[in-house]
């Protein structure tokens, strides 16, 4: 009767609904399953990137840390869907404050793997590694007030 009722006045549990269409619609999943899965795929992403430092040392190497270090940080970068919710990270991604690091960001992405399968530059795919690295951490920062100035500061002191 109880199920009836939540069905008739619009509130439907989302327990029929697939992982998929929850994670879609972040307000349906409950706060400690989004910071289960936050943790679980930022440490995938962290093992990732790890993983392709350490291949990258190995003979052909260089494809698979292109490989492991951008999906570590695609995966790091996925786990705030989470948090937030995909829509809310995507309009938040795409702010005039992070527009020029989001885009920065997903063309080396984009680039990594380019330069590492297609191009067979290993030297060009080491670069837009460091961009990815360099990219990602002022997207990152982007989220905390004022961190930008501070470290634009940290830098202008220390060159002069």
């Amino acid at each position: 009767m109880d199920k009836l009722r939540r069905v008739l006045s619009g509130r439907e549990d989302n327990e029929e609904l697939g992982l998929t269409a929850q994670v879609l619609d972040g307000s349906s999943l409950s706060f400690s399953t989004r910071v289960k899965w936050f943790v679980i795929c930022f440490a995938v992403g962290i093992l990732f990137s790890i993983l392709g430092s350490a291949l990258l040392f190995l003979p052909g190497g260089l494809k698979l840390f292109a490989v492991f270090y951008t999906l570590g940080n695609i995966a790091a970068l996925s786990s705030t869907c989470f948090l937030m919710g995909p829509l809310k990270q995507l309009k938040k991604m795409f702010e005039p404050t992070r527009l020029i690091a989001t885009i920065v960001m997903m063309l080396c992405l984009v680039l990594t793997l380019c330069a590492a399968f297609w191009w067979k530059k290993n030297g060009l795919a080491i670069i837009f590694c460091i961009l990815q690295f360099l990219s990602m951490t002022w997207y990152s920062i982007s989220y905390i007030p004022f961190a930008r100035d501070a470290v634009m500061k940290c830098f202008t002191t220390c060159l002069n």
